[in-house]
């Protein structure tokens, strides 16, 4: 077996990205600190054609050196705004018909392995701060929460790993 080259790949170039068809998924970063994180969810983003990614409160934008490591160029394929308010973004996207779902631990979630997408449905998935997770405002006024299964010692993943499972869960669930 061999390893195909770059070229061999067929990636989409930055035009034939933003012309592509989106997943209708929106990210929400809530206060991430982490520059190497937020680069590393731009990845994941545009490995996956989400819509768009929110940089919210103190969430860092590109350009930046640091983001620019982990993103290696998918801040110039993948649409994104800075928002102040995480809330009241919240707000302004259910307003539209969005579901928003925060991605925590909290009383009464649902494990991502139950949860079902629904077709025709917008979905904005909101990841929190590294330390202290999607704010408590946020996860309160989600129209639900989800959370991802963990069996080992440790409460939590990487914000930037958790992006990556649950965006490819959900990826999967709507394209099958």
């Amino acid at each position: 077996m061999r390893k195909l080259a770059n070229e061999e790949l067929e990636r989409l170039d930055i035009e034939g990205y933003k012309k592509a068809s989106k997943t209708p998924i929106l990210l929400i970063l809530d206060n991430i600190r982490s520059l190497n994180n937020i680069g590393s969810v731009f990845r994941t983003a545009d490995a996956f054609l989400v819509e768009k990614i929110y940089l919210c409160g103190i969430t860092a934008k590109p350009p930046h050196k640091d983001i620019h490591k982990t993103a290696l160029g998918a801040t110039e394929s993948v649409d994104w705004e800075h928002k102040e308010s995480t809330i009241d973004l919240v707000e302004e996207l259910q307003s539209k018909g969005v579901k928003v779902i925060s991605i925590e631990q909290a009383e009464h979630t649902k494990m991502l392995n139950n949860f079902s997408v629904t077709d025709n449905q917008k979905y904005a998935l909101v990841f929190g701060n590294e330390v202290k997770g999607v704010s408590q405002e946020v996860v309160s006024k989600s129209d639900e929460v989800i959370e991802i299964p963990q069996f080992g010692t440790k409460h939590s993943l990487n914000i930037s790993v958790s992006t990556g499972v649950v965006v490819w869960d959900f990826w999967t669930k709507l394209n099958t």
